[in-house]
């Protein structure tokens, strides 16, 4: 990881569950679990299940996860990063989207992603994301996700921390 010195301080976070990484909730937490955290690199893991909101619809008789869900996956696995080894906080709490002084991990930009392969109910997907480079509030990552002993999606991707009140809007 490239320019460190150009990042502002931070803070290391371990919780015992994903949603006290993310603001994501069910349906829309995509995430399970969280294999391993290392401070350039996580893999997290999740199950494709039949009930999933987009099942009867993505493809009717034919069930596939939609590809912007796997890159959801890794944009996910990448914010739980930030918040475990690069938070700019020192207290975070996910339960309350006011409490926190930065939203973390905003997805700004998909630099390519490859597609090669499907994931279908039953599955169960490892999705690994390592974090190439840090300046200031801007993370570079590249991701995968796996199904098996094959890789279904390769990946690029920046996320930004930027201030809460910039997605909360007018109250």
């Amino acid at each position: 990881m490239n320019r460190a010195s150009l990042s502002p301080s931070t803070f290391q976070h371990r919780f015992p569950t994903v949603e006290e990484y993310l603001h994501h909730r069910p349906p829309y937490l995509l995430v399970e679990s969280i294999v391993e955290i290392r401070s350039d690199q996580i893999v997290t893991a999740s199950s494709v299940s039949a009930d999933s909101f987009y099942s009867a619809g993505h493809f009717p008789g034919a069930p596939i996860l939609p590809g912007a869900l796997m890159q959801e996956m890794t944009t996910q696995s990448a914010g739980i990063l930030i918040a475990a080894e690069h938070n700019p906080m020192e207290h975070f709490d996910t339960s309350d989207p006011f409490a926190n002084e930065m939203a973390l991990g905003v997805l700004v930009r998909v630099n390519w992603a490859k597609y090669r392969g499907f994931a279908r109910p039953g599955d169960r997907l490892q999705i690994r994301v390592e974090l190439l480079d840090r300046v200031a509030n801007r993370f570079d990552f590249r991701g995968t996700v796996s199904s098996g002993e094959a890789t279904i999606l390769k990946n690029g991707f920046q996320l930004a921390n930027v201030p809460s009140q910039s997605l909360q809007g007018e109250r």
